[in-house]
């Protein structure tokens, strides 16, 4: 069985800074009000017959797009950034353009960009941990960050 939370009726949304360093368009810092879609398939079981509350499921994706909510996100693992410090600020460089911002306004991301693709392997892997530690019987996850009405982007995990 599948379940469906919509991302913008359930209020699963966060709005934040990123670049896509050597982007035409969007390698400079720009900004998203995004929302979460969420998709879930696995086995109903226990007293409701569930495959999994939906309560449990959107605290679960609201704490993930709290801790990005109002930030800039930088991703970690990219190639084409290079990091100076990360210790009270955040110093790094792109292709000649240096950046310095306060530590606290930034989320590190260990993904290699900060496009809705990755975004929705890290929100996938967030929920996945998150569903196991409760024992949540699901054998898919499908996460899609949009970055706004009508474009995002949608991965998905299965148990196998």
């Amino acid at each position: 069985m599948k379940i469906i939370i919509n991302g913008i009726h359930a209020n699963l949304r966060f709005s934040a800074a990123h670049m896509i360093p050597e982007h035409e368009s969007c390698g400079c810092i720009h900004g998203h009000s995004y929302h979460v879609d969420v998709q879930l398939e696995g086995q109903r079981s226990g007293k409701f017959g569930f495959v999994v509350d939906f309560k449990e499921v959107k605290n679960i994706v609201r704490t993930i797009c709290k801790k990005l909510d109002h930030k800039v996100l930088i991703p970690l693992e990219s190639s084409l950034i290079e990091f100076k410090s990360l210790k009270n600020s955040v110093e790094f460089s792109i292709d000649g353009k240096e950046y310095k911002l306060p530590l606290q306004d930034c989320v590190l991301l260990p993904l290699p960009s900060t496009s809705a693709e990755d975004l929705s392997i890290y929100f996938v892997d967030k929920l996945w941990e998150e569903l196991e530690k409760k024992g949540a019987g699901v054998s898919v996850v499908q996460i899609c960050v949009n970055e706004g009405i009508g474009q995002g982007a949608f991965y998905s995990r299965d148990r196998n």
